[in-house]
């Protein structure tokens, strides 16, 4: 599937070739730190599949726990969060955030992965009174 997006200001814009059964939520404890949020949902690109069409994204490397490093590209202007992908010489796989996608609503979640970290209150937030707006 061929997608679009980009960051919330609009300085940063690409296009990308996804596996559209390839999108997952993440609960590891980076996806959280790094999102500012309990999870993280991605959608994984197609072997060099995205392409930055607009501004520079920045880089940040990641060393996880592993010791496996990814770099987490995001806008150096509001910050959005793009994409995290490996930091090795060749061709690359990106996991795009799937906030940054304009066709986000026609890519549903698969899969959840790193569920061991996942908060406990997760599967009780559709009990949480829900408004449409700020009331």
């Amino acid at each position: 599937m061929n997608i679009t997006g980009g960051c919330h200001c609009g300085e940063i814009q690409y296009q990308a070739e996804v596996d559209s059964d390839k999108v997952m939520i993440c609960h590891c404890t980076d996806c959280q730190r790094l999102s500012g949020s309990a999870f993280r949902t991605v959608v994984v690109s197609k072997l060099d599949g995205l392409e930055i069409t607009r501004g520079q994204v920045k880089e940040y490397v990641k060393t996880a726990d592993s010791g496996n490093q990814r770099a987490q590209g995001f806008c150096g202007n509001c910050g959005s969060a793009i994409y995290a992908t490996s930091v090795e010489a060749g061709p690359k796989v990106y996991g795009i955030r799937l906030g940054t996608v304009d066709q986000q609503s026609n890519l549903p979640p698969k899969a959840q992965i790193w569920c061991r970290s996942k908060l406990s209150w997760i599967p009780s937030i559709k009990a949480i009174k829900a408004f449409t707006t700020i009331p």
